[in-house]
């Protein structure tokens, strides 16, 4: 039986719109990485590392990303760009979309923490300030994980729709 578009609440085609969106963002990041070699394995991670280790990375992330980042990195490369794409297509296509939120939840964490440091003497409001680049897309993942985006315009649900209809 096919649900009729006007019992459809707009929150669910909203939410589902949304996903699809941070979907299509995580493609596009993915896509030059995957495409090409210089994030991979042209030094393309270890000059962002660097940038990061530069900037202004929290504290407690500098011996992390010095100590384990950098001697990965090409193998941390390909896992942040096949991670990216995964992310996106999950997100896209509505598959998996709750593993694929959580791993991008503490994908944009780990970014955060790497790259938003706003010094160790700013007033509360400019930690929140210096991290809306990756803070917004944290707050999109927690939404995926905890509410039902794959219930509209996934393939998820049109598998399962048409399981019960036979």
């Amino acid at each position: 039986m096919a649900v009729k578009r006007s019992n459809i609440p707009r929150s669910l085609t909203a939410l589902a719109g949304l996903r699809m969106a941070v979907g299509a963002l995580f493609l596009i990041f993915a896509e030059y990485k995957v495409a090409g070699t210089k994030f991979t394995l042209g030094g393309g991670m270890e000059e962002w590392v660097h940038r990061f280790l530069h900037d202004g990375a929290y504290p407690f992330m500098v011996p992390i990303l010095r100590g384990f980042v950098l001697p990965h990195v090409h193998l941390l490369a390909f896992f942040v760009a096949y991670g990216e794409l995964a992310i996106g297509l999950s997100l896209v296509l509505g598959v998996m979309v709750r593993p694929a939120s959580i791993c991008g939840f503490l994908y944009m964490l780990a970014l955060l923490f790497s790259s938003n440091y706003p010094g160790p003497h700013a007033v509360f409001w400019q930690y929140f300030g210096a991290s809306l680049d990756h803070s917004v897309l944290a707050l999109c993942f927690t939404a995926f994980a905890f509410a039902k985006p794959d219930e509209m315009f996934s393939i998820r649900r049109r598998a399962s729709r048409s399981r019960t209809e036979k």
